[in-house]
C-alpha cells in the first residue's frame, strides 16, 4: 500500500476541511451508479454533488465521528464518516440543518428530489436494528484508490467498532464495491431496486468481534 506521506487526522472538519472533504466526496462518487441517475447531467451532478456533501458533512449532529487522510502537503484526500452506536438516525434538528443544502443540491430537478426521497425512505426501512456504528460515507480521491487509503479510515473505525463489540452497518449502490467491503468482514445482507429503472441499493452487515 502507497501510505507513505499520509497521515490520519481525527480533528473536526473546519472550513478548510470541510470544503476538501466535500470536493473528495464529490469526486469518488461522481461515477456512482445512483447519482449518475440523480444527476444525469454532468455539470449539474458536479455542481450538486458539492452542496449535497456540504451539507452532510457541515452538520454532522454531535455524536457523528470524522476522520480524515491527508497528504504531504496537508490536503484531504480521503474521509470517512461514522455514526455510533444509537446515533442512527440523526436528530431531527440535525436533520433539518442538513435539509436547506440538500433540497438546494437537488432543487433545478423536483424528479431528483422524488427519487432522493424515495431511496432514503427504502434504506431507512431495512437498517440495521442491532447495536452498530454506520459507515454513512466512504470517500477517497479516484487517483489515489486502491493505494491504502481507504484501508487506513476503515481499519481505524473499525478498531473503534471492535473495542466496543458491536456490529458494523453500511449501503452502496456500486456493485464493485461488495468484494471490497467484504476483505474487510462485511457480507451482503439486501439487495434492493428501490426507484423502478434505476440502480440497485446492497446493504451490508459485518457482525460483532
Amino acid at each position: 500500500m502507497a501510505t507513505d506521506g499520509l497521515r490520519l487526522d481525527e480533528h473536526p472538519l473546519d472550513r478548510t476541511t470541510l470544503r476538501e472533504a466535500a470536493l473528495v466526496a464529490r469526486a469518488a462518487f461522481f461515477t456512482d451508479p445512483f447519482y449518475e441517475f440523480l444527476f444525469p447531467d454532468e455539470r449539474f451532478r458536479s455542481r450538486g454533488l458539492s452542496m449535497f456533501f456540504r451539507a452532510v458533512l457541515g452538520h454532522l449532529g454531535p455524536r457523528a465521528r470524522t476522520a480524515t487522510v491527508r497528504n504531504a502537503a496537508g490536503h484531504v484526500v480521503g474521509v470517512a464518516l461514522w455514526l455510533p452506536t444509537g446515533a442512527y438516525p440523526q436528530s431531527a434538528r440535525t436533520q433539518l440543518s442538513q435539509l436547506p443544502g440538500l433540497l438546494r443540491s437537488m432543487r433545478r430537478s423536483p424528479r431528483s428530489i422524488a427519487h432522493g426521497n424515495t431511496l432514503f425512505a427504502a434504506s431507512a426501512k431495512v437498517h440495521s436494528k442491532e447495536p452498530h456504528w454506520y459507515l454513512q460515507l466512504l470517500a477517497v480521491m479516484p487517483p489515489l484508490q486502491r493505494e491504502g487509503i481507504g484501508s487506513m479510515l476503515l481499519e481505524h473505525g473499525l478498531g473503534m467498532v471492535d473495542e466496543e463489540g458491536v456490529g458494523s452497518y453500511l449501503e452502496t449502490q456500486n456493485q464493485e464495491n461488495l468484494a471490497y467491503y467484504r476483505s474487510f468482514g462485511y457480507r451482503l445482507r439486501d439487495t434492493l431496486n428501490p426507484i423502478a429503472g434505476g440502480p440497485v441499493l446492497y446493504t451490508m452487515w459485518r457482525p460483532p468481534r
